[in-house]
């Protein structure tokens, strides 16, 4: 790096410790320039190199809100970052509500380093600026927030999270309602343009240290008040009331007692609501794993605390071993995902952690059953991102219920009209879109426990059901391919040659249909994925990661099934085609 160049960076990080409300990022900081004089060369060079990430640019406010390592910097999720972040989220809903309407925004946090400060300074920011900020009264899953949002009948929601990333990140999303969105997306994370617009915002804010915060108003608990001026602690029966609509009000059946449960929080915050959920629900044997039990932001027994990271569920799965147990439940840390592992019926030892799909369709199977059986006149809609299998399509029509595919992410799925139930394959599964209009990893918990109490009173398992809707529509086998990189350019280079060199066939079939989503379409809005669809039904989805620095690939096979005694010979036929396409998919990124 040129003389010039570091000494702009040493300008830039003391403007930025100037302007910091917070002194402990401020002299962290000072410390990361003071070693950018070091002795040592290989300390030296470490630290310009930190300090020229920390200032890259500004950590981007997008559909996802913000996420990013936790440190001092423009581009590090730190109090200065959240401050701005929330002078231009009220500044955006004060534009649109007007003067005379002072927004009412409800915000929620986990258990993550730094996420109660987080939450406080956003109140303090939304309350100073007049309108009334409720801030949720302890460390709570991402649905008791999405569920409050619409309770309490709030303009606004902020969750501040980093969902499943690793200890060092933390996170802000940001959900719009009440008077400020009003359609079928009222509750739902953003989308344009109303990202872009908040972003426009928190650009123009003022230093973090020039925003006022109303840091010395009373804070008394509130379950109801006049808006305007205000931060106040929300009543704790607020989890009471998420926890009875995520239940309901049915006494639950004799046969959910007998079902034995091994739940895992994963470290995160779902542990106490979950379990309560699941006892409330008839399930009285819920074994919780108590390595992993309470909320710790250092996640000790799984650095990734992803449940779809191999490993993820090992304590759970050793626990379910040693109790017998007929079900793993797992949330992710802020309890918005749900994944679930069954015994494997070919050996009384091992277990198979269902994938996102399956558990997917067997939620939605069961709704669209439910569905048919009500007598209305409302119109229901099922819905999947479309990375997700086409087997809830398949299940919709031969139900005569109407089916959505929408771009990845519940801020879309989560919107559409008339929706009676909706997933996606990265474990997020919406039971309840009335009450939560996101994923809710706690109502998928209690429905799953209710399925396969159901399947085991009549004899059966989840994973005869799974057979059962095979039989019925074909074997939808998917699997994923993943391109984790280091350089960040990588990523568009990959998409660049797939567009310039698409293939022309993979696992031995012709690609008959290619689609560029980033094309304007009528049903979806442009993205940045590409879509190949082969002769034999097989299919790749190819997109960057919205949250996380990797190419991620999406693939299915369809295979029609016989007859109920040729569906082991259809499942091993969709597996080698399964194998080849895979190959294919990798060899074809490989040459980017």
């Amino acid at each position: 790096m040129s003389a010039d160049s570091l000494a702009e960076l040493r300008r830039r990080a003391a403007e930025w410790i100037e302007a910091d409300p917070d002194p402990d990022t401020a002299t962290e900081l000072a410390e990361l320039v003071r070693r950018c004089d070091a002795a040592d060369t290989g300390e030296r060079e470490r630290a310009v190199a930190e300090l020229q990430d920390r200032f890259s640019g500004p950590l981007e406010f997008g559909t996802a809100g913000l996420r990013g390592h936790l440190g001092a910097g423009e581009h590090r999720m730190n109090r200065a970052v959240v401050i701005r972040a929330a002078a231009g989220l009220q500044q955006y809903l004060a534009d649109v509500l007007g003067p005379d309407r002072p927004p009412v925004v409800v915000i929620g946090y986990d258990a993550r380093y730094g996420s109660h400060a987080f939450a406080q300074d956003t109140a303090d920011v939304i309350a100073a600026a007049g309108g009334r900020a409720l801030l949720l009264p302890e460390p709570l899953p991402t649905p008791v927030l999405a569920f409050a949002l619409r309770h309490l009948q709030a303009d606004a929601g902020v969750m501040v999270t980093a969902s499943h990333n690793p200890p060092q990140d933390n996170g802000y999303k940001v959900y719009l309602g009440g008077r400020v969105v009003t359609d079928a997306g009222q509750g739902a994370q953003i989308v344009p343009p109303h990202d872009a617009e908040i972003a426009r915002r928190i650009a123009e804010a003022p230093r973090a240290v020039d925003i006022p915060r109303a840091v010395d108003i009373p804070r008394a608990p509130v379950a109801a008040g006049e808006a305007g001026g205000s931060t106040e602690t929300v009543e704790a029966t607020i989890a009471e009331d998420y926890l009875d609509r995520a239940v309901g009000t049915q006494p639950p059946p004799a046969e959910q007692a007998e079902l034995q449960i091994v739940y895992t929080p994963l470290h995160g915050v779902g542990g106490r609501l979950t379990t309560r959920a699941l006892r409330a629900a008839g399930f009285t044997r819920v074994h919780l794993v108590a390595e992993q039990a309470e909320p710790d932001p250092d996640f000790p027994t799984t650095p990734f605390p992803n449940p779809e990271e191999p490993g993820a569920l090992d304590l759970a799965i050793d626990a379910a071993n040693r109790t017998g147990a007929d079900l793993v439940i797992a949330n992710d840390p802020d309890a918005d995902r749900c994944s679930i592992a069954i015994p494997d019926e070919d050996s009384e030892s091992t277990w198979r952690q269902l994938t996102g799909d399956e558990v997917g369709v067997l939620l939605g199977a069961e709704a669209a059953t439910r569905l048919t059986e009500q007598v209305t006149e409302q119109r229901s809609v099922l819905a999947n991102s479309i990375v997700s299998s086409r087997l809830l399509a398949a299940v919709a029509a031969a139900h005569g219920i109407e089916h959505h595919a929408t771009l990845t992410g519940f801020k879309w799925i989560s919107r559409v009209p008339n929706l009676a139930y909706g997933y996606e394959e990265a474990l997020g599964y919406c039971t309840d879109p009335e009450a939560v209009r996101d994923k809710d990893g706690i109502s998928a918990a209690v429905a799953l426990a209710r399925l396969a109490a159901q399947a085991k009173a009549a004899g059966g398992t989840l994973r005869s059901r799974l057979d059962e809707l095979a039989i019925r529509y074909g074997v939808h086998h998917t699997a994923p391919v993943t391109i984790r990189v280091e350089d960040l350019a990588r990523i568009p280079r990959l998409m660049d040659h797939l567009r310039q060199a698409p293939p022309t066939s993979l696992a031995g079939s012709a690609v008959v249909r290619t689609q560029d989503l980033n094309t304007p379409g009528e049903e979806l809005p442009p993205t940045d994925a590409l879509v190949f669809e082969t002769e034999s039904r097989d299919r790749v989805i190819v997109r960057p990661s919205g949250t996380e620095p990797k190419l991620k690939c999406y693939l299915e096979v369809i295979e029609a099934v016989a007859g109920p005694d040729r569906l082991a010979e259809a499942k091993e036929s969709a597996r080698q085609r399964m194998e080849a396409l895979r190959a294919d998919v990798s060899a074809a990124l490989s040459l980017g």
